[in-house]
């Protein structure tokens, strides 16, 4: 019986997890927190997929490859475009509880850059949560071994062949070191969002699959494409508004309540995340740093009919918004962008095979080519279900011999900053989280150029150069985020023109409204956030 790990217990993973089992393979679930808490609970929008008579494949595979800017791999997004109704019935058929309206039929949201309404959600915007509890309720049922509190301290193996995982057991109590054998290991580890300063991504999102695959030698590309979410709550802990808020009429203002998305993009608010991320950047250095607003208090005729609207359609924002004192139905909320999803990782084929023998990679983990430089809204967790589907079937496939045989394309990656004659300058603090999370912030964020990337460059060098070789649990995550860093920074300098998410604004056509040292780089609004 072929033996599986999947690390990682979002709907990629979970998805992997239970295909495979389906298939007939011995699985084993690793998680680094509790089962159910992966960055798919915290998913608010919804799930996109041709549901509806009157949409088509054809247009969600358009929407997808123009939302991507040239760089998404179409064969990729035609399979996602095509597999993913039959997911999304999946779902439900495993006791996922879609939203309907009194007839029965799924309810339809608009989001930026669809031209059709084909996102469905469930309980409001808290579409990931029940996803997430339908897929745990079925792991627990079937017969699948779920390892929970495990921290991957690395991949077993080589560049020839993945053979398992070492893992710290326990780590918040006694850590405890294990190695798992395995046939095959499936990377299901999420994206890096801790990497930043201010990111609607968990404590847990710091990039440990990626770095283990970087260290056994998988090809993993297309780091430099980052997406920043143009609407989190000022202050606090970056609580994500969702961008159906924007679909159901809520509009961005700035502070003299002026709508300002219209001057980057002619779909304002609905433009895509990066250029809506970008214009507040924008806006905000106009204001010397002071965050915009998100107007929903006239999506219903009356306050009290908005109210009530925006209390049953997004009960989850919501009661966010009224636990820090506000009433977004009367009046305006503070919003400001943040790290929110990784475009690339681990280079993979359309079923979830890595570079090197034996391991696969799923969801934000995976670099599939869905996405290309910047990804649709609501593709996420399509992506996870249709390529942790095809992972899980593949890895009984392969082990049969009976599976199509493919390889991941391996675009070249530099591991280093090229040279540049630009202002890189020595790191100015020695290193800790918060400090390289600053430094990615400022130099490395949703605007870039040459002096700052050079100058992060520097400061991730001389950083990894003195780093002593980790012990805790913290300081390997810590090691995890700076490789992975440094494989970022070297990708966006070697990216010199601006493309989808990566926008350097000393490329050609292209300026910076707000340079690294501004303002809205040092934003007061996030001042504590995590």
């Amino acid at each position: 019986m072929t033996s599986v790990v999947v690390v990682g217990s979002g709907i990629a993973g979970l998805a992997a997890a239970l295909h495979a089992a389906a298939d007939g393979c011995r699985v084993t679930v690793v998680t680094k927190d509790t089962l159910g808490l992966a960055n798919t609970r915290f998913a608010q929008g919804g799930i996109a997929g041709v549901l509806f008579a009157d949409d088509s494949v054809d247009a969600h595979v358009r929407d997808t490859l123009a939302a991507g800017a040239g760089l998404a791999d179409p064969a990729a997004v035609r399979v996602l475009a095509t597999e993913g109704p039959e997911r999304i019935r999946e779902l439900v058929a495993l006791g996922v509880g879609f939203d309907r309206d009194a007839d029965g039929v799924f309810v339809k949201g608009l989001e930026a850059a669809h031209s059709y309404p084909r996102v469905v959600h469930a309980g409001g915007d808290a579409t990931g949560l029940e996803i997430e509890r339908a897929l745990v309720a079925r792991v627990r049922a079937a017969d699948i071994a779920v390892i929970e509190h495990a921290f991957l301290a690395d991949l077993v193996g080589s560049a020839r062949r993945v053979t398992g995982v070492d893992l710290v057991r326990d780590h918040h109590l006694t850590p405890t070191a294990v190695r798992l054998e395995a046939d095959a290991v499936v990377l299901a580890t999420g994206g890096i969002g801790r990497l930043y300063a201010h990111t609607t991504n968990p404590p847990a999102a710091t990039g440990d699959g990626i770095a283990a695959a970087l260290r056994i030698g998988a090809a993993v590309s297309d780091l430099e494409f980052v997406q920043f979410h143009p609407t989190v709550l000022a202050g606090g802990d970056g609580f994500l508004v969702s961008e159906a808020v924007r679909g159901e009429g809520a509009t961005l203002v700035d502070e003299n309540g002026r709508r300002f998305a219209f001057d980057a993009h002619p779909d304002g608010e609905l433009a895509p995340r990066d250029v809506v991320a970008r214009a507040i950047v924008a806006r905000m250095a106009a204001q010397d740093g002071r965050p915009v607003f998100l107007d929903a208090t006239g999506v219903r005729p009356t306050p009290e009919a908005t109210a009530a609207f925006l209390a049953a359609r997004f009960p989850t924002i919501d009661a966010a918004v009224r636990a820090r004192g506000g009433d977004w139905a009367r009046e305006r909320i503070a919003v400001t962008p943040a790290a929110h999803y990784l475009m690339g990782g681990v280079d993979t084929d359309l079923y979830g095979r890595t570079s090197v023998p034996g391991l696969y990679a799923v969801g934000e983990a995976a670099r599939t080519g869905v996405h290309g430089a910047n990804r649709l809204a609501s593709n996420s967790l399509l992506e996870g279900a249709v390529f942790g589907a095809r992972a899980g079937d593949a890895v009984a496939g392969d082990a049969r011999g009976s599976w199509p045989a493919s390889a991941p394309a391996a675009p070249a990656q530099p591991t280093r900053a090229p040279a540049t004659d630009a202002a890189a300058v020595a790191v100015r603090e020695p290193f800790s989280r918060a400090a390289l999370q600053r430094t990615m912030w400022a130099d490395a964020g949703v605007q870039r150029d040459a002096v700052g990337l050079s100058r992060a460059a520097a400061s991730l060098a001389a950083w990894h150069a003195t780093a002593p070789a980790p012990v805790t649990v913290t300081e390997r995550e810590d090691q995890n985020l700076l490789l992975v860093a440094e494989r970022l920074v070297a990708a966006a300098l070697a990216r010199e023109e601006s493309v989808g998410a990566h926008f350097r604004c000393d490329a050609a056509r292209f300026r910076c409204d707000a340079a690294p040292d501004s303002p809205a780089s040092r934003d007061p609004a996030f001042e504590g956030a995590a």
